[in-house]
């Protein structure tokens, strides 16, 4: 017997984007180096039931938005980066600042509840942030 229940519904897109950057401190070990890295992105948009379209959001938006968020890292040494000034930019530190950008770039009432942002490093390794959002 199925009881009620409130579906939550994602949509996820994918991007990626090449950087360069190093990681001060021991802790990180060869990567206190300038290096490069092409990190695979993925944005999931989450919200509790579907819109009146049917869908969590249109896929050409969150694609559109994706694209858009990230085109002022794209090829760009995030040491000299003004949004990473003061920070280290590991994996889950770039996650975070995807998934800010991408929050504020949300439509007006978009009605998403959260949305999460993973890079993929290599096939073996994956950063991720997830943040709630206030339906807007």
């Amino acid at each position: 017997m199925l009881t009620e229940h409130t579906a939550i519904f994602r949509l996820r897109v994918d991007d990626h984007v090449m950087i360069a950057h190093s990681l001060a401190g021991e802790f990180f070990g060869p990567a206190q180096n300038l290096h490069g890295a092409t990190l695979a992105i993925t944005a999931t948009f989450e919200r509790q039931g579907l819109d009146e379209h049917g869908v969590v959001m249109d896929i050409g938006v969150a694609t559109q938005l994706l694209s858009e968020v990230l085109e002022p890292l794209r090829y760009q040494n995030l040491d000299e980066h003004p949004d990473f000034a003061e920070k280290i930019s590991t994996t889950e530190v770039i996650c975070q600042h995807i998934a800010l950008q991408l929050a504020s770039a949300l439509p007006e009432g978009h009605g998403l509840q959260a949305l999460e942002v993973a890079a993929e490093e290599h096939p073996r390794a994956r950063g991720m942030v997830r943040i709630e959002l206030s339906p807007a």
